[in-house]
Protein backbone atom coordinates (compact mmCIF):
# COMPACT_ATOMS: atom_id res chain seq x y z
CA UNK A 1 0.00 0.00 0.00
CA UNK A 2 1.18 3.48 -1.05
CA UNK A 3 0.28 5.46 1.97
CA UNK A 4 1.29 2.79 4.64
CA UNK A 5 4.35 4.33 5.48
CA UNK A 6 2.80 7.22 5.57
CA UNK A 7 0.04 7.95 7.76
CA UNK A 8 -1.54 6.14 10.30
CA UNK A 9 -5.24 4.99 9.80
CA UNK A 10 -7.68 4.43 12.67
CA UNK A 11 -9.33 1.23 12.61
CA UNK A 12 -13.16 1.16 13.95
CA UNK A 13 -15.68 -1.92 13.71
CA UNK A 14 -18.70 -1.41 14.54
CA UNK A 15 -20.73 -3.86 15.64
CA UNK A 16 -23.89 -5.02 17.74
CA UNK A 17 -24.71 -7.98 20.26
CA UNK A 18 -27.92 -8.58 17.96
CA UNK A 19 -28.79 -6.99 14.73
CA UNK A 20 -31.83 -4.80 14.00
CA UNK A 21 -30.19 -2.00 16.41
CA UNK A 22 -29.10 0.05 13.45
CA UNK A 23 -25.39 -0.79 12.99
CA UNK A 24 -25.10 -0.65 9.37
CA UNK A 25 -26.96 2.98 9.51
CA UNK A 26 -24.60 4.09 12.54
CA UNK A 27 -21.48 2.64 10.13
CA UNK A 28 -23.16 4.54 7.08
CA UNK A 29 -23.66 7.71 8.79
CA UNK A 30 -20.39 7.88 11.00
CA UNK A 31 -18.78 7.67 7.63
CA UNK A 32 -20.49 10.32 6.05
CA UNK A 33 -19.55 12.30 9.07
CA UNK A 34 -16.36 11.90 9.48
CA UNK A 35 -15.87 12.97 5.42
CA UNK A 36 -17.33 16.18 6.28
CA UNK A 37 -14.93 16.63 8.62
CA UNK A 38 -12.00 16.07 6.48
CA UNK A 39 -11.07 12.32 7.16
CA UNK A 40 -10.38 10.57 4.41
CA UNK A 41 -12.95 7.42 5.05
CA UNK A 42 -13.13 4.02 3.66
CA UNK A 43 -16.10 2.09 4.76
CA UNK A 44 -15.76 -1.44 4.46
CA UNK A 45 -18.98 -4.09 4.51
CA UNK A 46 -17.53 -6.93 6.69
CA UNK A 47 -21.27 -8.35 6.53
CA UNK A 48 -19.21 -11.27 4.12
CA UNK A 49 -22.68 -13.19 3.59
CA UNK A 50 -25.55 -10.76 4.10
CA UNK A 51 -24.50 -7.26 3.27
CA UNK A 52 -26.28 -4.53 3.12
CA UNK A 53 -24.36 -0.68 2.58
CA UNK A 54 -24.45 -0.98 -0.50
CA UNK A 55 -28.62 -1.10 -0.48
CA UNK A 56 -28.67 1.73 2.15
CA UNK A 57 -26.72 3.59 -0.17
CA UNK A 58 -28.66 3.31 -3.20
CA UNK A 59 -25.28 1.80 -5.07
CA UNK A 60 -25.23 -0.75 -7.56
CA UNK A 61 -21.53 -2.46 -7.61
CA UNK A 62 -20.14 -4.21 -10.08
CA UNK A 63 -17.10 -5.93 -8.70
CA UNK A 64 -17.37 -7.37 -4.71
CA UNK A 65 -15.45 -8.73 -2.13
CA UNK A 66 -16.75 -12.55 -3.68
CA UNK A 67 -14.92 -11.69 -6.77
CA UNK A 68 -11.58 -10.61 -5.31
CA UNK A 69 -11.96 -14.20 -3.45
CA UNK A 70 -12.41 -15.57 -6.98
CA UNK A 71 -9.29 -13.79 -8.16
CA UNK A 72 -11.52 -11.81 -10.94
CA UNK A 73 -10.28 -8.58 -9.96
CA UNK A 74 -8.56 -6.73 -6.54
CA UNK A 75 -9.89 -4.76 -3.63
CA UNK A 76 -9.46 -1.70 -5.23
CA UNK A 77 -11.03 -2.54 -8.03
CA UNK A 78 -14.45 -2.93 -5.96
CA UNK A 79 -14.27 0.44 -4.44
CA UNK A 80 -17.14 2.52 -5.02
CA UNK A 81 -17.50 6.34 -4.58
CA UNK A 82 -20.02 6.96 -1.79
CA UNK A 83 -21.05 10.50 -0.31
CA UNK A 84 -18.92 13.18 0.70
CA UNK A 85 -16.06 11.05 -1.11
CA UNK A 86 -16.97 8.00 1.34
CA UNK A 87 -14.87 4.87 -0.27
CA UNK A 88 -17.12 1.67 -0.13
CA UNK A 89 -16.07 -1.97 0.03
CA UNK A 90 -19.22 -3.86 -0.56
CA UNK A 91 -19.39 -7.82 0.17
CA UNK A 92 -21.64 -10.15 -1.42
CA UNK A 93 -25.54 -10.90 0.00
CA UNK A 94 -26.52 -14.36 -0.20
CA UNK A 95 -23.32 -15.90 -0.75
CA UNK A 96 -22.79 -18.68 1.95
CA UNK A 97 -19.38 -18.85 0.63
CA UNK A 98 -18.41 -15.73 1.78
CA UNK A 99 -20.23 -16.03 5.59
CA UNK A 100 -18.37 -19.69 5.77
CA UNK A 101 -15.26 -18.38 5.01
CA UNK A 102 -11.74 -20.68 6.24
CA UNK A 103 -8.49 -19.99 7.56
CA UNK A 104 -6.51 -19.48 4.17
CA UNK A 105 -9.59 -17.78 2.58
CA UNK A 106 -9.63 -14.73 5.40
CA UNK A 107 -6.04 -14.79 5.12
CA UNK A 108 -6.16 -14.43 1.16
CA UNK A 109 -8.47 -11.32 1.42
CA UNK A 110 -6.63 -10.36 4.00
CA UNK A 111 -3.47 -9.99 1.57
CA UNK A 112 -5.81 -8.63 -0.93
CA UNK A 113 -5.91 -5.11 1.31
CA UNK A 114 -2.15 -4.58 1.23
CA UNK A 115 -2.54 -3.80 -2.21
CA UNK A 116 -5.33 -0.71 -1.50
CA UNK A 117 -3.62 2.32 -3.15
CA UNK A 118 -6.38 4.62 -2.07
CA UNK A 119 -5.22 7.49 0.44
CA UNK A 120 -7.12 6.43 3.96
CA UNK A 121 -7.08 7.63 7.15
CA UNK A 122 -9.78 6.15 8.84
CA UNK A 123 -11.63 2.17 7.84
CA UNK A 124 -14.81 2.07 9.17
CA UNK A 125 -15.19 -2.43 9.58
CA UNK A 126 -19.03 -2.61 9.24
CA UNK A 127 -18.92 -6.04 10.80
CA UNK A 128 -22.13 -8.95 11.17
CA UNK A 129 -23.91 -8.90 14.23
CA UNK A 130 -23.63 -11.25 16.92
CA UNK A 131 -20.85 -13.06 18.00
CA UNK A 132 -19.16 -14.37 15.09
CA UNK A 133 -15.58 -15.66 14.12
CA UNK A 134 -14.74 -13.12 11.35
CA UNK A 135 -16.41 -9.85 13.58
CA UNK A 136 -14.51 -11.41 16.63
CA UNK A 137 -10.97 -11.24 14.38
CA UNK A 138 -11.75 -7.84 13.10
CA UNK A 139 -12.96 -6.22 16.65
CA UNK A 140 -9.57 -7.88 17.61
CA UNK A 141 -7.42 -6.38 15.01
CA UNK A 142 -9.09 -2.82 15.11
CA UNK A 143 -8.09 -0.03 16.97
CA UNK A 144 -11.23 1.29 18.14
CA UNK A 145 -14.67 -1.32 19.28
CA UNK A 146 -17.82 0.66 19.01
CA UNK A 147 -20.63 -1.21 20.40
CA UNK A 148 -24.30 0.00 19.27
CA UNK A 149 -27.26 -0.55 21.76
CA UNK A 150 -30.75 0.17 21.84
CA UNK A 151 -33.22 -0.26 24.36
CA UNK A 152 -34.30 -3.65 24.45
CA UNK A 153 -33.88 -5.52 27.07
CA UNK A 154 -32.11 -8.49 24.16
CA UNK A 155 -30.00 -6.15 23.09
CA UNK A 156 -28.61 -4.53 26.21
CA UNK A 157 -28.18 -8.20 26.95
CA UNK A 158 -26.59 -9.14 23.89
CA UNK A 159 -24.27 -6.33 24.01
CA UNK A 160 -23.16 -7.52 27.55
CA UNK A 161 -22.20 -11.10 26.03
CA UNK A 162 -20.61 -9.78 23.08
CA UNK A 163 -18.22 -7.71 25.86
CA UNK A 164 -17.95 -10.46 27.70
CA UNK A 165 -16.62 -12.71 24.97
CA UNK A 166 -14.26 -10.49 23.80
CA UNK A 167 -12.60 -9.69 26.98
CA UNK A 168 -12.56 -13.38 28.45
CA UNK A 169 -11.60 -15.09 24.47
CA UNK A 170 -10.20 -12.32 23.00
CA UNK A 171 -8.76 -9.98 25.21
CA UNK A 172 -10.63 -7.06 24.40
CA UNK A 173 -10.62 -4.21 27.20
CA UNK A 174 -11.34 -0.74 25.87
CA UNK A 175 -14.83 -0.12 24.27
CA UNK A 176 -16.59 2.70 22.67
CA UNK A 177 -20.83 2.84 23.46
CA UNK A 178 -23.21 4.08 21.34
CA UNK A 179 -27.25 4.48 22.62
CA UNK A 180 -28.84 3.86 19.31
CA UNK A 181 -32.77 5.41 18.74
CA UNK A 182 -33.28 6.98 22.15
CA UNK A 183 -35.87 9.45 22.93
CA UNK A 184 -33.20 12.36 24.82
CA UNK A 185 -29.96 12.44 26.22
CA UNK A 186 -30.79 11.32 29.39
CA UNK A 187 -32.30 8.14 27.77
CA UNK A 188 -29.00 7.60 26.41
CA UNK A 189 -26.65 7.73 29.38
CA UNK A 190 -29.34 5.78 31.22
CA UNK A 191 -28.64 3.10 28.92
CA UNK A 192 -24.87 3.31 28.97
CA UNK A 193 -25.34 3.26 32.47
CA UNK A 194 -27.04 -0.04 32.94
CA UNK A 195 -24.28 -1.95 30.39
CA UNK A 196 -21.22 0.05 32.27
CA UNK A 197 -23.21 -1.74 36.11
CA UNK A 198 -23.13 -5.21 34.60
CA UNK A 199 -19.80 -4.83 32.57
CA UNK A 200 -17.84 -3.16 34.96
CA UNK A 201 -19.08 -5.07 38.00
CA UNK A 202 -17.57 -8.13 36.16
CA UNK A 203 -15.23 -7.31 34.24
CA UNK A 204 -11.87 -4.77 34.31
CA UNK A 205 -12.62 -3.42 31.42
CA UNK A 206 -12.98 0.08 30.26
CA UNK A 207 -16.36 1.22 28.84
CA UNK A 208 -16.47 5.47 27.27
CA UNK A 209 -19.92 6.62 26.03
CA UNK A 210 -19.93 8.56 22.76
CA UNK A 211 -23.29 9.71 23.07
CA UNK A 212 -26.80 9.11 21.69
CA UNK A 213 -28.41 8.59 18.19
CA UNK A 214 -32.09 10.06 18.86
CA UNK A 215 -35.64 8.22 17.13
CA UNK A 216 -35.68 10.37 14.38
CA UNK A 217 -38.77 10.15 11.12
CA UNK A 218 -36.09 11.83 8.94
CA UNK A 219 -33.60 8.68 9.70
CA UNK A 220 -36.74 5.85 8.94
CA UNK A 221 -37.49 8.35 5.73
CA UNK A 222 -33.61 8.59 4.62
CA UNK A 223 -33.43 4.44 4.40
CA UNK A 224 -36.97 4.62 2.94
CA UNK A 225 -34.77 6.62 -0.34
CA UNK A 226 -31.74 4.20 0.30
CA UNK A 227 -29.90 7.74 1.20
CA UNK A 228 -28.30 8.53 4.46
CA UNK A 229 -29.69 11.22 6.71
CA UNK A 230 -26.14 12.92 6.98
CA UNK A 231 -26.78 13.26 3.13
CA UNK A 232 -30.50 13.72 2.77
CA UNK A 233 -31.81 15.27 5.82
CA UNK A 234 -28.69 17.05 7.64
CA UNK A 235 -30.15 19.25 9.66
CA UNK A 236 -32.39 17.02 11.18
CA UNK A 237 -31.87 15.94 15.09
CA UNK A 238 -30.20 12.46 14.11
CA UNK A 239 -28.04 13.65 11.36
CA UNK A 240 -26.51 16.40 14.06
CA UNK A 241 -26.03 13.47 16.73
CA UNK A 242 -23.97 11.53 13.99
CA UNK A 243 -21.85 14.99 13.73
CA UNK A 244 -21.21 15.62 17.34
CA UNK A 245 -20.72 11.07 17.06
CA UNK A 246 -18.06 11.87 14.20
CA UNK A 247 -15.84 14.65 16.30
CA UNK A 248 -16.06 12.39 19.47
CA UNK A 249 -14.60 9.32 17.52
CA UNK A 250 -12.29 11.33 15.84
CA UNK A 251 -10.65 12.43 19.12
CA UNK A 252 -10.29 8.58 20.11
CA UNK A 253 -6.71 8.07 21.11
CA UNK A 254 -4.75 5.73 19.07
CA UNK A 255 -2.91 4.03 22.16
CA UNK A 256 1.00 3.33 21.70
CA UNK A 257 -0.03 -0.60 21.32
CA UNK A 258 -2.72 0.22 18.66
CA UNK A 259 -0.67 2.78 16.63
CA UNK A 260 -0.62 1.20 13.34
CA UNK A 261 -1.98 1.31 9.89
CA UNK A 262 -3.66 -0.50 7.14
CA UNK A 263 -1.03 -2.60 6.97
CA UNK A 264 -0.50 -3.20 10.29
CA UNK A 265 -4.39 -3.88 10.86
CA UNK A 266 -3.90 -6.75 8.01
CA UNK A 267 -1.09 -8.35 10.01
CA UNK A 268 -2.30 -8.59 13.14
CA UNK A 269 -5.67 -10.34 11.34
CA UNK A 270 -3.49 -12.73 9.51
CA UNK A 271 -1.84 -13.49 12.50
CA UNK A 272 -4.81 -14.21 14.26
CA UNK A 273 -6.60 -16.07 11.61
CA UNK A 274 -3.17 -18.53 10.41
CA UNK A 275 -2.38 -18.84 14.17
CA UNK A 276 0.68 -16.99 14.58
CA UNK A 277 1.60 -15.02 17.30
CA UNK A 278 0.07 -11.34 17.49
CA UNK A 279 2.32 -9.04 15.91
CA UNK A 280 0.82 -6.20 18.10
Amino acid sequence: MDNAEKSPVNVIVVCSGKGGVGKTNCSINLSIALAQIGKKVLLMDADLGLANVDVLLGLKPEKTLHHVMQGECSIDDTIIDGPFGIGVIPASSGVQQMADLSEPEHAALIHAFSEIKRPVDTLIIDSAAGIHKSMMAFAKAAQQVLVLLCDEPSSLADAYALIKVMYTQYQIERFSVVANMVHNQAHGQQLFNKLQHVTEKFFPIQLQYLGPIPEDEMLKKAVRQSQAVTVSFPTSKSSKAYHQLAKAVAKLPIHPEDSAHIQFFLERLLAMNTGQESLA
